[in-house]
């Protein structure tokens, strides 16, 4: 069976950098599941995975615009420090949930100046070639349930 649309398909991948650090790694652990064709992974591995099978094994680039997007400076801002009620040390690097009018964001602090703290709402991973090291280990037909909600249910996937 090939993965196409509506299937679930279950991958272990490396990711890394244009460095060649290891941003994230499921090998050791257990595979990604996901239904192909409902936007639950980046589209550029979405679109590398079309067809494969298992036992497929790939290694693929996935550019800025097909992973987690350029840079967007519009997304970073400085916000007063009583904004972080409850929070006494604000450091940089630290992520935080934001409601903002696109839903709730992970934003990070990229500068603390005083009562003046910078935070960018960017996805940490956008303006970065994502290189993926992929092998397919399972490849099924989603359920019905799967096909309602839009993404996998069980081992590897979502458990309500």
């Amino acid at each position: 069976m090939q993965i196409a649309n509506n299937v679930v398909a279950s991958i272990e991948y490396t990711l890394t950098d244009d460095a060649g650090t290891v941003i994230d790694s499921s090998v050791g652990g257990e595979p990604l599941a996901y239904l192909h064709g409902a936007g639950n992974i980046i589209p550029g591995l979405e679109d590398a995975l079309l067809g494969k099978q298992v036992g497929d094994s790939f290694k693929v680039s996935i550019p800025p615009a097909e992973g987690y997007g350029e840079k967007n400076d519009a997304l970073l801002q400085v916000v007063p420090k009583d904004m972080f009620q409850g929070v006494d040390t604000i450091e940089v690097g630290m992520q935080f949930h934001a409601q903002t009018e696109h839903g709730m964001q992970v934003i990070t602090v990229t500068a603390v100046e005083g009562n003046n703290i910078t935070v960018d709402g960017n996805h940490p991973l956008a303006g970065q070639t994502l290189n993926f090291d992929v092998k397919v280990i399972e490849v099924r037909d989603a359920s019905a349930e799967e096909l309602d909600h839009g993404h996998v249910h069980g081992a590897g996937g979502h458990h309500h």
